[in-house]
């Protein structure tokens, strides 16, 4: 995916969400969200990923009742200063919900552990904590210790301002 059809899909996420917030009025869309926008290099087809919240009949309203509303979202996207408007392909985005089930499947296999630890004669080894982002800014210097700013940033700034002073300049 080129650096171009990157921008234009988040464009198009952000404007399609607008237009579906604030100009398309059906009932049966509730709690949509425009999870992503995948173009086909060429602009000409772009297919549109939503989110939908509730059971199963109101999913699948509110698909249809977004799905009669893309012509007049992609009617709405005129105002955009693209080559060409693409069609609007709408899919719906189940990832929440394939999310939802591997959380409630790794809450099982818990349970399901903590059932047979008691049975287990050895204790679980306890396991190293791992590092934070507080541990690893600590530094042996003590004047850096009040910096909140990692190592590394304040160099680079100096940097930055010194080029941008330099140009400033005429150098």
């Amino acid at each position: 995916m080129s650096e171009r059809t990157r921008r234009v899909d988040h464009l198009l996420q952000e404007e399609i969400s607008a237009v579906i917030q604030r100009e398309v009025h059906d009932p049966r869309i509730g709690f949509v969200t425009i999870t992503s926008v995948e173009t086909t290099p060429d602009l000409r087809h772009a297919t549109v990923y939503a989110s939908v919240i509730g059971d199963e009949r109101q999913r699948r309203a509110a698909l249809e009742a977004l799905g009669r509303a893309m012509p007049y979202v992609r009617h709405s996207l005129g105002s955009l200063r693209l080559k060409r408007i693409p069609q609007l392909h709408l899919r719906e985005d189940d990832s929440a919900q394939r999310s939802t089930r591997v959380m409630q499947l790794l809450d099982q296999v818990e349970a399901e552990l903590e059932g047979t630890r008691e049975h287990v004669d050895e204790a679980p080894a306890e396991l190293p904590a791992l590092p934070t982002p507080a541990s690893l800014n600590e530094s042996a210097d003590p004047a850096a210790a009040d910096d909140p700013l990692p190592a590394g940033y304040r160099r680079r700034v100096d940097r930055v301002s010194l080029r941008k002073a330099r140009k400033r300049r005429g150098r």
